[in-house]
């Protein structure tokens, strides 16, 4: 089976979305489907890779943040043509949308892959006057008419998507690298006091201010703790400033994933803010890497944690403070082995193999 993935806002800072198709493409590699991804880039590229199958750049608008977005349907159209695939895979909502028309128009399969939630992403960007509920149930039917497949990775993630009663919504979890991120080998050195972790984009929607925040508060307490910042964005200068005086270190985007595995399995505890997570890709490695989580009580994030690998708390600093401190009143190794034994019910081979069985419903496959 040919599968074609087609996104935008994927480079080289990228996130989740970046380490997801990555992640499923290697698996529909290693499944013996011909995998193609195609992306927006500076200019037009053909690159094949043994392990990550073909990936297409084809030239993208930048928006900013060193993301660019495909703006030519006729260009995509194109590539499909020579491409001749089985089934399109989008991950996108805006732009992307258009190759699901002209694949649905040829009897191929098409599949949105939802990567966030229209209504929460903007509820915090529009007036509370502003109808945003039945403007994203507009949206979302029209998506949902435009495509063969609809999956969402979580409860509310899909919640979306069952307001509009989509017919064929699919729930497949996203998954971790259980061997990049695993327990590390003892606590390593570098003083006592303890360790927090922050893993991600630093803009606004994330709440990247309540870890700062947090950890405050702690300090305040009396808890001698301090702050790894993982992740850059449009807030880093007013997150350096409004750190000021705290035990915070901000690494930028580290690139190399090994690092931020072992950065992540050297806290004791991992902070998880974002209430509008639709998976919390994030807080399922900090787990694998055997660090509890404390996350926003709405959101996706909370669906991952079980008794004794965390807490999910309201978007506060005093209530996660709190919950860092609850977190930590119990024995460490208990707490460690949870967190790791959760994360192990979330391998990536098990994500491929659910979006594997909805490419492959009603898929024809023609021999090659």
């Amino acid at each position: 089976m040919r599968i074609v993935q087609i996104a935008n806002f994927y480079g080289p800072s990228s996130g989740g979305l970046r380490t997801t198709l990555d992640a499923l493409g290697r698996g529909y590699v290693r499944a013996g489907h011909d995998r193609v991804l195609i992306v927006p880039g500076a200019r037009r590229r053909w690159v094949r890779d043994a392990v990550d199958g073909l990936r297409v750049t084809l030239p993208g608008l930048p928006v900013g943040g060193g993301y660019r977005v495909l703006h030519s349907p006729r260009g995509v159209a194109e590539v499909l043509r020579r491409l001749a695939p089985d089934s399109v895979e989008v991950s996108d909502k805006l732009t992307a949308v258009r190759a699901a028309g002209w694949a649905r128009a040829r009897g191929i399969r098409t599949v949105l892959l939802s990567h966030e939630r229209i209504d929460a992403i903007l509820a915090p960007r529009v007036p509370e006057w502003v109808p945003l509920r039945s403007l994203a149930d507009g949206w979302n039917r029209r998506l949902v008419s435009g495509f063969d497949a609809v999956v969402a990775t979580s409860a509310f993630s899909g919640a979306e998507f069952a307001r509009v009663a989509a017919p064929a919504l699919h729930r497949v979890p996203l998954g971790v690298d259980l061997e990049m991120f695993a327990p590390s080998a003892g606590r390593p050195g570098g003083g006592g006091g303890v360790r927090l972790v922050y893993a991600g984009r630093l803009s606004a929607e994330k709440y990247p201010h309540l870890p700062v925040d947090t950890l405050r508060v702690l300090a305040r307490h009396g808890v001698d703790a301090r702050l790894d910042v993982l992740g850059d964005g449009p807030e880093r200068h007013r997150l350096e400033r409004r750190a000021a005086g705290l035990a915070v270190r901000f690494h930028g985007h580290v690139p190399d994933r090994r690092a931020v595995a072992r950065l992540t399995a050297r806290a004791d505890v991992a902070l998880v803010p974002c209430p509008v997570e639709s998976f919390g890709l994030s807080a399922l490695e900090a787990l694998a890497c055997g660090t509890p989580v404390v996350t926003a009580a709405a959101g996706a994030a909370r669906e991952l944690l079980v008794p004794g690998a965390g807490l999910a708390v309201p978007t506060s600093p005093l209530a996660m403070a709190d919950a860092v401190t609850a977190v930590l009143a119990g024995p460490e190794e208990r707490r460690r082995a949870v967190a790791r034994a959760r994360a192990e019910q979330f391998p990536w081979s098990r994500t491929v193999a659910g979006m594997l069985a909805v490419h492959a419903v009603g898929c024809r496959l023609p021999k090659r």
